[in-house]
């Protein structure tokens, strides 16, 4: 197929909330991509869809936006792709602005600077379901002479007015077969600004038969979601729930994920002779793969809440709830967001900091966001706390092992804010800017819409945690593994080293263990916590490696904490739980803030500040156990 051939490309463009992903989801459906523009980390989401004559045209879901004078990085991004400023991309040759029509006064303004741009434009005017249950008449047929665009209404979450939808962008194609170039674009001046909010002002009094009345029981609901005190009960107990789920309600498909893993490398081993190739497809890359796999069954169903939440409008009322604490620390209410996402992983935390526009507050949150207590860390509390505190009675219901689980989450949640209000008032000083959102009105979640959510997290997750993580997989088997043991060496059977003793990774492990028996760590721990700078949740299975432990992975585990128990102090197992709360052990999360600032300056900050805070938090706790029980 030649480029001129090659199907045209329309783009969604309109305001956060205004329904735009459920209409391109519909219009889409699982026909979809997921990628990132052309020199930046700003997701491009893609799809497909075909016109009745048999055509098939490409369809591009911009980031919302409010203005073309963009504040954001994604509104950046939407502005850039609309003028065709994307290095290798080509601006669309028509769009479809996706107005929200229980707030057509808000939306317009977007209209109006698309249609500017000299390109063939369609208004999608959306949730007119809702809009008519207020009471909004409008006469359309006016309102598209007024905007000179045709206007067809949409219900997207009940696939309503997509036919006529693809007609007009059919007929606006047809009717300017080739997109006419862009006009000059300049940023607005309050002159520019105060004209187009008047022409939003007479086209809507032109066209509006009979105004709706607001959204009853959007007020009725605020009254409780956003009261000072009532607002934080609700929000408290939805957390509370959703953090219950993501741990009781993921541990079923995470045991069946690790049990066929656990059969898959078997059957594969079944089928090849011992050796390196054997050893390298079981424990290193089958081994890899399962490790990020188990925790998949968390991202999902944390990205199922948030989703929900966000699709029914709730989300901007907890974030504008917590800007109060997130300001006293310096953060932007809009931070709440991406450190709520990074108790699942970091990464698509920092991704979401796109929406902060403040670059310092920005900054300030990707800087912290990696201490949060992300599912990572999971693997390692379970095994340190399951062997060295007691499985008693704490107070009442709660269990003295659950009780400590739940400090080391919230220690992950107060080091975040303790570390930002530190940023912003040293090396990110500036005035917090006030927080100013859009609360869209409440409405039911599309189900289609949160599937096809999960669907694109799960791919995101995979594709950038798993390929890191598989890499480093095989270069711990292949440290861990060479050079062999001497022929004549004694394996642990017969009272002799396991054969890590001898491979690079028991050479390293040596190395640095001067550096951390301050903290109370051996050179077995140091083997551990060099493939655990990568990746987390690769300390258990290395420490299995050290202490040539050998079974299925819940033997494994079982086994090593019965062995820790008998090998480590109480002041050992603590000081590495510290360090887990503090250290950086995530080159996933270093590389998506070195794309994310642009920058090596900020990971290595990043890596060097968090290893410190870790190293210190380690050595005061070591010692102070020690101290007061005696067991250092």
């Amino acid at each position: 197929m030649s480029a001129t051939d090659a199907p045209k490309m329309i783009a969604l463009a309109g305001l956060p909330n205004c329904g735009k992903t459920s209409l391109f989801n519909a219009l889409t459906g699982s026909r979809q991509k997921v990628a990132n523009y052309p020199g930046v980390t700003v997701e491009r989401k893609e799809g497909a869809i075909g016109l009745p004559d048999g055509r098939t045209l490409r369809v591009l879901d911009l980031p919302g936006t409010y203005s073309l004078d963009a504040r954001t990085p994604d509104e950046a991004i939407t502005r850039d792709v609309l003028l065709g400023k994307i290095q290798g991309e080509d601006p669309p040759v028509a769009l479809v602005a996706v107005a929200d029509a229980t707030n057509l006064e808000r939306n317009l303004g977007l209209v109006l600077e698309l249609r500017d741009l000299n390109v063939p434009l369609v208004l999608a005017l959306n949730m007119m379901d809702l809009a008519r249950k207020r009471g909004l008449e409008l006469d359309l047929v006016r309102l598209s002479v007024e905007l000179g665009i045709p206007v067809v209404p949409t219900v997207a979450v009940k696939n309503l007015g997509l036919n006529e939808l693809l007609a007009a962008v059919d007929e606006a194609l047809r009717a300017n077969p080739a997109a006419a170039p862009r006009t000059e674009w300049k940023r607005s001046d309050s002159a520019s600004v105060r004209a187009r909010f008047s022409e939003v002002d007479r086209v809507l009094k032109a066209s509006t038969k009979k105004s709706g009345t607001p959204a009853l029981w959007t007020e009725r609901l605020d009254r409780i979601f956003l009261h000072p005190v009532l607002g934080f009960v609700v929000l408290a107990s939805v957390l509370a729930f959703m953090f219950q789920a993501i741990f009781s309600w993921a541990s079923i498909p995470q045991d069946w994920i690790e049990q066929g893993v656990a059969a898959f490398g078997s059957w594969v081993g079944s089928l090849l002779a011992d050796g390196p190739l054997k050893s390298l497809l079981v424990d290193g890359v089958i081994a890899g793969v399962g490790s990020v796999l188990v925790f998949l069954p968390q991202i999902l169903i944390l990205f199922s809440f948030i989703l929900v939440l966000e699709d029914s409008g709730y989300l901007a009322r907890a974030a504008f709830i917590m800007d109060r604490v997130m300001g006293g620390v310096g953060l932007h209410g809009r931070a709440f967001i991406p450190l709520l996402s990074s108790f699942a992983c970091a990464i698509p935390g920092i991704l979401s900091t796109r929406t902060i526009a403040n670059p310092r507050d920005r900054l300030a949150t990707i800087l912290v966001a990696p201490l949060t207590t992300c599912s990572a860390r999971l693997p390692v509390y379970t095994l340190l706390v399951g062997a060295f505190i007691p499985d008693q009675p704490f107070f009442g219901p709660f269990r003295m092992q659950g009780a400590v689980l739940f400090g080391l989450y919230l220690a992950g949640t107060i080091a975040p804010l303790t570390m930002a209000w530190l940023f912003r008032r040293t090396i990110l000083r500036g005035p917090k800017p006030p927080l100013l959102m859009e609360l869209p009105t409440y409405k039911l979640p599309s189900l289609k819409g949160v599937l096809l959510g999960l669907i694109e997290r799960a791919k995101i997750f995979l594709r950038r945690a798993g390929t890191v993580i598989l890499s480093l997989s095989v270069l711990v088997w292949f440290l861990s593994s060479y050079p062999a043991p001497p022929a004549t060496a004694p394996g642990p059977a017969e009272g002799g080293a396991p054969a890590i003793h001898y491979s690079y990774a028991g050479r390293l492990g040596h190395a640095v263990e001067p550096l951390l028996k301050p903290l109370g760590f051996d050179w077995r721990v140091g083997i551990a916590l060099i493939p655990g700078f990568a990746a987390r949740e690769v300390m258990v299975s290395a420490l299995g490696t050290v202490y040539a432990l050998e079974g299925d992975e819940t033997q494994v585990e079982k086994a090593l904490g019965e062995r820790l128990a008998v090998s480590w102090s109480l002041a050992t197992a603590l000081s590495l739980i510290v360090w887990y709360i503090f250290a950086p052990q995530c080159l996933s999360t270093l590389a998506v803030v070195r794309r994310e600032t642009n920058t090596w300056k900020w990971p290595l900050f990043l890596l060097g500040y968090m290893t410190a805070l870790a190293y210190v938090a380690s050595f005061a706790t070591f010692h102070l156990v020690g101290w007061l029980w005696g067991s250092a």
